[in-house]
């Protein structure tokens, strides 16, 4: 079994409602949610003149190798409705793959870490609520120190 760290998030509609539709999905096509932070509520990222968003770091265990557990969380926020217009633009829900394992791994559908883990606060906040000495594969800090070199001043408020 493998253990993967997601990031959910929308800014879009109901956004608790949206959340938990997709930890509902998650459990049900991707495998278990072992652990859920809190919820937080976080300052847009990248485009900074949208709607402030929910988001929710989940563990889960999976079956499902890298690239089709990526196929299966486009297909939840296809399903939720995502529609893809801007990048870092608003969303009803995005679901990112952070951490899998310990593995590195590239290919034209995923990146594993997920690349801007380190420039992130509204990652590393909710990601060190659950798993603060998780080490980063590539860069072998944890996710505590990580966040303590955090660039990003953004605000992440616990809901």
């Amino acid at each position: 079994m493998n253990e993967a760290y997601l990031l959910i998030g929308g800014n879009l509609g109901n956004r608790s409602k949206n959340l938990e539709k997709a930890r509902i999905l998650t459990g049900e096509r991707i495998g278990p949610i072992v652990r859920a932070s809190s919820v937080y509520e976080t300052e847009a990222w990248g485009i900074t003149d949208q709607p402030d968003f929910y988001n929710q770091v989940l563990l889960v265990t999976t079956e499902l190798q890298p690239e089709p557990l990526m196929r299966a969380l486009l297909g939840i926020e296809n399903e939720m409705g995502r529609i893809r217009r801007e990048r870092y633009g608003p969303r009803i829900i995005d679901i990112d793959l952070l951490l899998y394992n310990d593995l590195v791994y590239n290919s034209n559908i995923v990146s594993i870490p997920h690349p801007r883990i380190p420039e992130r606060r509204f990652v590393l906040e909710p990601l060190h609520e659950i798993a603060p000495d998780k080490m980063h594969p590539l860069l072998h800090q944890s996710v505590s120190r990580l966040l303590e070199a955090c660039p990003d001043t953004s605000f992440v408020k616990k809901q």
